[in-house]
């Protein structure tokens, strides 16, 4: 199936204390995203990227979890506003970042018409703390409590207030690194969770077959894949690796189950860095499964 895609560039890293992952957009375009998408008869529309504030120049806040809140609420309402404006127009909306914070304007916006949405939340981490739980502070490791009403007004009311997506309608593949705080929240929020164990005892066909399954009365989904879901040895290049996660071949597989829902109509790429990569790996692995996600195919 032929779309037209609409490719989003969110060069933020003002989610988390490491820098690089502001590079990713750019390692993704050289890498030959638009390219391969087109070879697969995708018509492609380059947004170019969101504009960022310089980082250093922006002053965080005072508080544990309100760091750059200013700035990150700031580029995802940009987010939403072009999301929406793609959508509208039809187009397949591919953000690319940047760190997982941008999650909140790119899954604000692809529910942005009311219609339910569901999400799956590919990922090592929960996302699910708030600033009164958060060890670090770092927003990027808020962005789905965020996206269930749950952390600072600014960023909980991005685009339009209140929460943009209901627990029952998400979907988490892949956690294996979970605060404990979080763990807690996690077990009485009513979000289906497929940690590693999961996917070990059940094979990624399955898992990724339940989560399709879930989401059939629903018309779209929004799929955020965060790269350190992946092993660290297959996808290096991030700043929060963690041992013992997807590997290739399960990762193409559960891209490919969800081409075959047809229910994918919208994605974000988020937290490549370019810095930390080895010779582009983790870049390139992104493309990949970019290309699996939107039909490419084995025959």
């Amino acid at each position: 199936m032929s779309r037209q895609i609409s490719l989003i560039g969110v060069p933020m890293d003002f989610g988390q204390d490491l820098r690089g992952v502001d590079m990713g957009p750019a390692a993704v375009r050289y890498t030959g995203l638009i390219t391969r998408l087109r070879e697969l008869g995708h018509t492609v529309r380059d947004r170019g990227d969101v504009p960022i504030p310089i980082r250093d120049e922006a002053v965080p806040g005072p508080l544990a979890g309100n760091t750059y809140v200013e700035e990150i609420s700031r580029i995802c309402n940009a987010v939403y506003t072009l999301g929406r404006r793609v959508m509208e127009e039809k187009d397949f909306p591919l953000f690319v970042g940047g760190d997982h914070s941008i999650a909140v304007g790119t899954v604000a916006a692809a529910g942005a018409d009311g219609e339910p949405i569901g999400l799956i939340w590919l990922d090592a981490h929960g996302d699910f703390n708030t600033p009164d739980t958060s060890p670090s502070g770092n927003i990027h490791g808020m962005p789905l409590a965020i996206l269930m009403g749950e952390g600072h007004p600014d960023l909980v009311n991005v685009g339009r207030p209140g929460p943009k997506v209901l627990p029952e309608n998400v979907v988490m593949i892949g956690l294996r690194d979970i605060d404990p705080v979080e763990k807690k929240r996690l077990k009485t929020s009513g979000v289906t969770v497929f940690t590693m164990r999961d996917i070990d005892e059940q094979g990624i066909s399955t898992v990724a077959n339940k989560a399709v399954m879930k989401f059939a009365h629903m018309k779209r989904i929004h799929l955020t894949v965060d790269m350190d879901a992946l092993d660290p040895v297959e996808a290096p290049g991030v700043g929060t690796p963690v041992p013992g996660g997807i590997t290739y071949r399960e990762a193409h597989l559960l891209m490919e189950i969800l081409a075959d829902s047809k229910k994918v109509g919208s994605m974000d790429l988020v937290e490549i860095n370019p810095i930390l990569d080895v010779a582009n790996k983790t870049a390139k692995l992104a493309v990949e499964l970019t290309l699996s996600a939107l039909g490419k195919s084995i025959l």
